[in-house]
């Protein structure tokens, strides 16, 4: 059994008359194009509701939306499943996330990662060929597209639930693959925290963790005779023009007594993409190996990771302040960060530490907010 697992796929202005056409030819290329047709099963992950109405819902960061439309790209993908679980899929709301259902539903186009509550959007997926089944889980790191109990939204990630969902479905199995919508974004490493968990996916059961949502290649390891991919990069998604955004990769599964994974690069060219040919795949791989090579090395994960943290820690703690893009470039630029100092002495970072380290601070903080947001409007 052969099976392509692709990155984060979303119709944007560029090209969306592509994908009301459904020229697959023009968004892929001959070459992708010849590769995607000759696989068994071709999975993606969709982050954007389909849905002619706007309702953005109040959050940080960009709320994405594609017209009801564009599933005609989409469709001709010929996806033989799609997942939802993302930080985008709520971004028009309840009404959004249901216009998408319907729209998968009406052109049979099957999903997962998403539900009316919690018990719906942890719903796993089955591929079978010959016999063989191949379990698909997908979960999202929490932001603000998560469902509860009560309330629809995508898979969160609960250490004390997930990783039970992917133990039993390793009982229906023969393989089963997880694909987990987190890690920081635009960084190619894994954090400690994140491969911790990715090994105890691992652990409990999954042959396959692949990290989507960093927007960029990153690394891999192999880990209990399994895999774990840290970042895939985009697949079809014209939003930036970072460096980040300009390769990605396939990943190709075939599946013959054992699960054997291969890495295709990929590159954008303005609004498409293309399968990367030459000297520019074989620089994408070999910056691909080096960095999984880096991460074998003792206390690299953390030692990056620290230094990391120490440059981009000061955004956090501006934000926090509630300064905004101005005031912030005023005192990193004019003020050499006087401002930030003035605020900030060593008691009240302590403080602002354990106030998001300690359980107890951390949930009465979150509940708090959520409560503040919510009398606000």
């Amino acid at each position: 059994m052969k099976i392509l697992i692709a990155g984060d796929l979303v119709p944007t202005q560029s090209n969306i008359d592509l994908f009301n056409n459904a020229d697959i030819n023009t968004l892929l290329g001959e070459d992708l194009l010849s590769l995607w047709n000759n696989i068994d099963a071709r999975i993606f992950n969709l982050e954007v509701p389909l849905t002619d109405k706007e309702n953005f819902i109040n959050k940080c960061g960009p709320n994405l939306i594609s017209p009801t439309s564009t599933v005609n790209g989409i469709k001709a993908l010929n996806p033989s499943l799609i997942t939802l679980a993302n930080n985008h899929i709520l971004d028009q709301g309840e009404q959004g996330l249901i216009s998408t259902q319907n729209v998968l539903n009406r052109n049979k186009l099957p999903f997962i990662g998403v539900g009316d509550n919690l018990t719906e959007a942890s719903k796993t997926y089955i591929l079978q060929q010959n016999g063989l089944k191949i379990g698909i889980y997908a979960c999202a790191e929490c932001e603000f597209s998560i469902a509860t109990e009560n309330t629809s939204g995508a898979n969160p990630f609960n250490p004390l639930e997930s990783l039970d969902h992917i133990y039993k479905l390793k009982d229906k199995c023969d393989y089963v693959i997880v694909l987990y919508h987190g890690g920081k974004e635009h960084y190619r490493y894994p954090t400690p925290y994140l491969q911790k968990v990715c090994r105890k996916i691992i652990q409990k059961g999954a042959d396959l963790v692949v990290c989507q949502h960093s927007h960029c290649i990153g690394c891999f390891e192999k880990y209990q005779d399994s895999t774990i991919l840290y970042g895939q990069g985009n697949f079809i998604f014209d939003y930036s023009d970072s460096e980040y955004w300009q390769t990605s990769l396939l990943i190709k599964i075939e599946i013959n007594h054992v699960l054997n994974v291969e890495y295709i690069p990929v590159v954008k060219k303005k609004n498409v993409v293309r399968l990367a040919e030459g000297d520019k795949s074989e620089e994408i791989l070999e910056n691909f190996y080096l960095r999984s090579s880096n991460i074998l090395q003792e206390d690299f994960i953390e030692k990056k990771y620290n230094k990391y943290a120490e440059k981009n820690i000061e955004l956090y703690l501006r934000s926090f302040l509630g300064f905004g893009k101005w005031l912030s470039r005023i005192d990193r630029h004019l003020l050499k960060g006087y401002l930030l100092r003035h605020k900030y002495n060593k008691k009240k970072l302590l403080a602002i530490h354990n106030y998001i380290e300690c359980e107890a601070h951390r949930e009465l903080v979150i509940e708090g907010l959520r409560s503040k947001e919510n009398n606000i409007g």
